[in-house]
């Protein structure tokens, strides 16, 4: 399951990304999710453009020189010198300058981090340190809103804070996690057992006033069902980089605030990151969706009334000619009714592991009913999403999924729960007739069960996940397997880290 070089076929041709919670200050407008409210990110699986698998390109990963964060150390406190005999105002050109070089050190160590067991579990080990010591200082601060998660894992309740001068406070967390993973029928490239980063991230935010902003930064993997599985190393770098998220809101009410940068997408009910969700693997429906758009977001909310709209770039294409809009109403204190509707205003020619150019070219509808009562949560969903014929993208025939979801989690204890998820998908077409593959080829679909218990105390939590895969009516080559042609997979992963 490594990677370079290597091609990767499965459901859908995206990876997804997390549903971004929608939290009462609006700090990020989504559908209602499991516990919270609403919503999700999605990370696509590249497509070829003929849609017959995914590709990874190879290359290695340069390493990145620690003497960058030495010359980072020096200007900071050349900044800070200054800083103190210019006073205030200079306070704020101190923050840019660090936060700028801190950022960019931070990615080239973060691409360079790749290589031995040894390395890696060494730098593990350094950094789970680092966990309790920076969850120890946090105490006595509020608890923070992103990034969303929807259970049954929760944040740190005590994140950390410091005084950033006229910025006011601001936040710092994390996740760091590892899995290990069992499966059969691996794809070519895939190994039946391996082991994983599956975050390596640390969440800067600032939550009050008029001028919010939110960065996430780090490496990750976004598991999947019914796909190959890609290494964080590689995930990060195929995908939206060390820098997943980050957006600027201005919020000049309790009421309405516009976000700018690249933002967790308003599709779906599943958020993008492993810890983010009820189950480690995220679906097949999750496999049609998109996961981090660039673009503006504006978000409203009136009582039990939330609208959110967005002009983005899709499926992470750099074009701007996607619109998104989700409209969510609380019936009761219990449950809330999303529908969500996004598509592509024009054509987009662009296909690359980020941007698949089959989805990229789709509209996606959701219908959502997320409860909370007690010990339960329990969200059905339905979708829908279609890609219309074009001559101007080699596309002789539209093609359409159908597909529902069943997302539920019951809270034995405080520390332990357990949760499952049921899915099913269905799509159109005909090798006959030309229709382009969406699933496992025209006409295709595929059916999933997954289970996954979970034990968190404090910071520290571990969970496992068993899931099953079944597919019907395939085209070969298009598939399961080493040869594209296995009709069911078993996938087991256990996880464990630190929410800091």
């Amino acid at each position: 399951m490594k990677t370079h070089g290597q091609a990767i076929r499965g459901a859908a041709g995206t990876f997804r990304t997390p549903a971004v919670q929608l939290s009462s200050d609006l700090l990020i407008r989504k559908r209602p999710r499991v516990s919270r409210g609403p919503r999700a990110l999605s990370i696509p699986y590249a497509v070829s453009a003929n849609s017959n698998g995914f590709l990874m390109s190879s290359g290695r990963i340069a390493r990145g020189s620690w003497a960058k964060a030495n010359k980072r150390d020096s200007i900071s406190h050349a900044a800070a010198r200054a800083c103190a005999r210019t006073g205030p105002a200079a306070s704020w050109l101190q923050f840019g300058l660090e936060l700028g070089i801190i950022m960019k050190s931070y990615r080239l160590s973060l691409l360079a981090a790749v290589s031995p067991m040894r390395r890696k579990a060494r730098s593990l080990a350094l950094i789970a340190g680092a966990v309790v010591a920076v969850a120890a200082a946090g105490a006595n601060a509020d608890p923070l809103g992103m990034p969303g998660m929807t259970g049954p894992l929760s944040a740190n309740p005590n994140p950390t804070s410091i005084d950033a001068g006229p910025l006011g406070k601001v936040y710092v967390t994390g996740a760091v996690s590892g899995l290990a993973v069992w499966q059969d029928h691996a794809m070519p490239g895939d190994r039946e057992s391996f082991g994983d980063l599956s975050n390596g991230q640390v969440f800067i935010q600032k939550t009050d006033g008029p001028l919010q902003f939110f960065i996430q930064a780090g490496a990750y993997s976004v598991p999947s069902l019914g796909a190959g599985y890609l290494k964080s190393t590689d995930a990060t770098k195929a995908t939206f980089g060390a820098i997943p998220q980050a957006f600027i809101k201005f919020a000049p009410n309790a009421n309405f605030n516009i976000m700018v940068g690249k933002l967790p997408t308003l599709i779906g009910a599943e958020y993008t990151f492993t810890f983010e969700n009820m189950n480690i693997n995220r679906g097949l429906l999750w496999n049609q969706e998109n996961a981090v758009n660039r673009g503006v977001q504006a978000n409203f909310t009136n009582g039990p009334l939330s609208v959110s709209v967005s002009l983005n770039d899709g499926f992470y294409s750099n074009k701007y000619n996607w619109a998104s809009g989700l409209v969510s109403y609380a019936v009761t204190s219990h449950d809330t009714l999303t529908v969500v509707a996004a598509g592509n205003l024009g054509h987009t020619k662009k296909s690359t592991f980020a941007t698949p150019l089959l989805q990229n070219n789709s509209q996606i509808y959701n219908l959502i009913l997320a409860h909370n009562s007690g010990p339960w949560t329990i969200t059905p969903y339905l979708q829908y999403t279609y890609v219309p014929k074009s001559a101007q993208l080699g596309i002789t025939k539209g093609a359409s999924t159908m597909s529902g979801a069943l997302l539920t989690k019951y809270a034995f204890s405080p520390e332990f729960s357990l949760a499952g998820r049921a899915e099913y998908i269905d799509s159109s077409g005909s090798v006959a007739n030309g229709a382009p593959s969406l699933l496992y080829g025209p006409g295709s679909n595929a059916w999933s069960l997954t289970l996954t218990p979970t034990y968190q105390k404090g910071i520290f939590f571990v969970r496992g996940d068993l899931a099953y895969v079944k597919a019907s009516n395939t085209t070969p080559g298009f598939a399961l397997g080493p040869n594209f042609n296995n009709t069911n997979q078993t996938r087991a992963m256990i996880e464990t880290g630190f929410l800091f």
